[in-house]
């Protein structure tokens, strides 16, 4: 499934709530985009429409943020696949929930495809003053 939707910062809570209705559970979920197309501010509004009240912040250089127990949150702009595999998080990504990646690549998509995760791609494009969310899942 492919859907398309434009949302401008101020509708960007009803968009998070339209995608946590779309989405599994327990999905690994690659958000992709340029810099600054606001892949962390989609996962601020994710973790408020999934009810999470803790502040979310970029895990630029801890690699990995997690909210309450059923949010994480990783950047690996920094982090190629062998030092991802090395430090563990493949392992956390058996933990019930949701796994939101920046920067995860085509080689640990397919990879975690094949080992039988659920697996979405939500592509932001900024568009004048608001953004287009592309999200792609096999449902």
């Amino acid at each position: 499934m492919i859907k398309e939707k434009v949302a401008t910062l101020e509708q960007l809570p009803e968009l998070a709530k339209e995608i946590v209705s779309i989405l599994p559970q327990d999905t690994v979920i690659f958000l992709r985009g340029n810099l600054a197309a606001g892949k962390t501010t989609l996962v601020k509004a994710l973790a408020d429409a999934k009810g999470n009240s803790q502040t979310v912040t970029s895990p630029t250089f801890s690699i990995q943020q997690i909210y309450g127990d059923s949010l994480y949150h990783y950047d690996l702009y920094q982090c190629p696949n062998e030092k991802f595999m090395q430090i563990g998080l493949l392992d956390e990504l058996e933990n019930s929930g949701w796994h939101l990646i920046e920067w995860g690549d085509d080689e640990l998509y397919e990879l975690l495809k094949s080992l039988g995760f659920e697996v979405a791609i939500i592509e932001i494009t900024p568009i004048d003053n608001a953004r287009k969310y592309r999200i792609i899942t096999d449902a």
